[in-house]
């Protein structure tokens, strides 16, 4: 499975594609799309569009993960990643592409266990799981490639692809953002 995973943003949207088959998992491509701050919002918008768009139709990926903005304090940024966000969901979809939302909770969580990691320990576990040689940058491509991660994780455990059993995969896909999936007696 491929997929594509975005941490929308407007003036820095972070993208990165997986190729996964069961518990391993490969880069395709990593990297920031941006977009300058002189520019009006419309046009910006239009620009991560078309970029988001070349992208989904090189690479062809099976699935697009995309970060659902859960909260920000600063309401600016907020607007700006929620448009980001909804032009990524635009370019998945517009591909006839499956699309999913993640709470950065969610990535966390399938991707070091502790739903409430740091960026630090985020960026470790993405070079590790992929096995790569330094830890991605900038942050925003290390956050796509984890959206990417997470969903590969997902699917494996509803799919049963290296599940325990349908149960355990029915209980990791209803599960809430940071809770925790017991396999007798242990973490699954």
């Amino acid at each position: 499975m491929r997929v594509l995973g975005i941490d929308p943003g407007l003036s820095r949207c972070g993208v990165g594609v997986v190729d996964g088959q069961g518990p391993r998992a490969g880069v395709v491509s990593a990297g920031v799309v941006r977009t300058p701050a002189s520019d009006a919002p419309a046009r910006r918008l239009v620009a991560l569009h078309t970029e988001l768009t070349a992208l989904v139709a090189r690479c062809r990926p099976d699935a697009v993960a995309v970060e659902r903005l859960f909260f920000n304090a600063n309401v600016r940024t907020a607007m700006g990643v929620g448009q980001a966000a909804g032009v990524a969901l635009l370019c998945g979809a517009q591909a006839g592409v499956d699309v999913v939302e993640y709470t950065p909770t969610q990535v966390k969580a399938a991707v070091t266990g502790d739903g409430g990691a740091d960026k630090a320990k985020v960026g470790y576990m993405v070079r590790a799981l992929l096995g790569l040689t330094d830890v991605p940058r900038p942050p925003d491509a290390a956050d796509a490639l984890a959206l990417a991660l997470c969903h590969l994780q997902r699917a494996r455990l509803a799919t049963g692809d290296g599940a325990p059993s349908r149960r355990l995969a029915d209980a990791a896909a209803t599960a809430r953002p940071g809770a925790q999936v017991v396999r007798r007696g242990r973490p699954a």
